[in-house]
């Protein structure tokens, strides 16, 4: 899935797009977590999962100071980051952790993007940069562990 997140002219726009973006990941990992069968797979995702739990409580804190609603769950993607997962749980573990490093494709390209936003003052570009390591950082444990199974 390609995401448009990032590409947000308005930084509020954007703050509201990456909540959204965060609760779909979240869903994603949850339904990941559920069908790992091997339990330190699962405990090295859970703790990748908080990492997405805090950027949405600093989204969230981002959102009321610009007067933005903060969403509070994911959106219609939520379907697609959560379908994945289901469909490769018929192949196992290394089929649900490919299908997760899609999913963080997509959230690697919104905060390399977001980073980059005009209109981000300095703490929060160095917000998204650090939101963007660590998800690179999910995204390339994912990967090499997926190849590695």
């Amino acid at each position: 899935m390609v995401t448009l997140v990032g590409t947000q002219s308005d930084i509020k726009d954007l703050v509201k797009q990456l909540l959204y973006l965060e609760h779909d990941a979240i869903a994603a990992y949850d339904s990941c977590i559920e069908r790992l069968e091997r339990k330190d797979l699962a405990h090295q995702v859970s703790l990748f999962k908080e990492e997405h739990l805090l950027h949405v409580q600093v989204l969230t804190d981002m959102a009321l100071e610009l007067g933005v609603e903060p969403p509070t769950e994911g959106d219609m993607k939520q379907l697609l980051t959560t379908g994945k997962i289901a469909i490769a749980d018929m192949m196992g573990d290394t089929a649900i952790l490919k299908a997760m490093k899609t999913n963080e494709d997509d959230t690697v390209t919104a905060y390399e993007r977001a980073a980059r936003h005009e209109d981000a003052i300095p703490a929060t570009k160095a917000f998204f940069l650090q939101a963007y390591q660590d998800e690179d950082k999910h995204r390339s444990w994912m990967e090499t562990t997926a190849r590695t199974l």
